[in-house]
């Protein structure tokens, strides 16, 4: 039986480290469902998300002038700007609207389709090579995620659900866009100096929530909506990203985005976990099948050699 050196097991180690942080990234965005039903009780979508915004500011704000691009590149504003107005901006934005138009249901269906514009875009611009077990893993996980969130079922209003559907899908388009643009990037930039960017973006893009904030009545806030919003700030849109930034440079889009189909696996966990939401068989079923497409697609996806004009 071969024997197994430090070297190697170092090795191991080290490449299961991508996977851990993308696993860590999914687990804070997951839980933060509930804690964003929790605090939309209270607060407008817009207050909700500067509060996020300056919290994860203010947290970096120490490290400010370590956060500084070193290697800014002529031109490199024309993909700067578009990354921080795609993420958090945008984005957050048209899913925002999206979801008052149309259901949680529809919508999650149509965000699923996130890997798949991607990897799509990860073909024509980084050339990445998907084999048949990634795209039937890809596929797997797709389909999973559509039947976990078709079994949740809605019995929201959707007073506008075309429109609200066209909203959603701009929002993914635009999440497609911004997952290009730092794989572009991560190269020559550290992952918190692009989240900085996007922190910074949003603070200025969500002002208009300050406004509203500071007309609230004070008798709404509690110890417990202080610390959920500092969990959003800090934990998801400051640690989540950097996080997922990170893995980017170490896995290939394919890889990296699959990951995102895990999102509301770990959303139906934790609500049948903390909140006593029901968990069917079906539900169960699909999770099931979301966490295998992933697995799947993680062992077989594969990337060619990038350009060097393309660097």
């Amino acid at each position: 039986m071969p024997s197994v050196t430090s070297p190697q097991i170092i090795n191991k180690l080290h490449s299961l480290l991508p996977i851990a942080a993308m696993v860590l990234a999914i687990l804070f965005w997951g839980l933060s469902f509930a804690g964003m039903r929790i605090v939309l009780r209270e607060l407008s979508p817009m207050v909700v998300m500067w509060c996020r915004m300056i919290s994860a500011f203010i947290f970096i704000l120490p490290f400010i002038k370590k956060l500084i691009p070193e290697n800014y590149q002529k031109g490199d504003w024309k993909l700067l700007v578009p990354m921080v107005l795609f993420q958090p901006c945008l984005y957050f934005f048209f899913e925002t609207k999206a979801l008052m138009l149309t259901t949680s249901t529809q919508a999650g269906v149509i965000a699923a389709a996130v890997p798949i514009f991607a990897i799509i875009g990860s073909l024509f611009f980084f050339k990445e090579v998907l084999s048949r077990a990634a795209i039937a893993g890809l596929a797997i996980s797709i389909l999973g995620v559509v039947l976990l969130t078709v079994s949740q079922g809605s019995s929201e209003a959707a007073p506008n659900p075309v429109l609200g559907n066209l909203l959603e899908l701009a929002a993914t388009i635009f999440a497609t866009g911004n997952i290009l643009i730092i794989k572009k990037l991560s190269g020559r930039y550290r992952p918190l100096t692009l989240i900085a960017m996007q922190i910074i973006a949003g603070v200025i893009f969500f002002t208009p929530g300050f406004f509203q904030l500071i007309k609230t009545d004070p008798a709404i806030w509690s110890l417990q909506l202080v610390l959920i919003l500092l969990y959003l700030g800090v934990f998801v849109s400051l640690t989540a990203f950097a996080l997922y930034y990170w893995t980017m440079t170490k896995l290939t889009i394919a890889k990296a985005s699959t990951f995102i189909n895990l999102i509301p696996v770990v959303v139906i966990l934790t609500g049948w976990i903390f909140l006593g939401e029901s968990l069917t068989p079906i539900q169960l079923l699909a999770a099931t099948g979301v966490i295998i497409g992933v697995m799947l697609s993680q062992r077989a996806v594969r990337q060619s050699k990038i350009p060097e004009h393309q660097k």
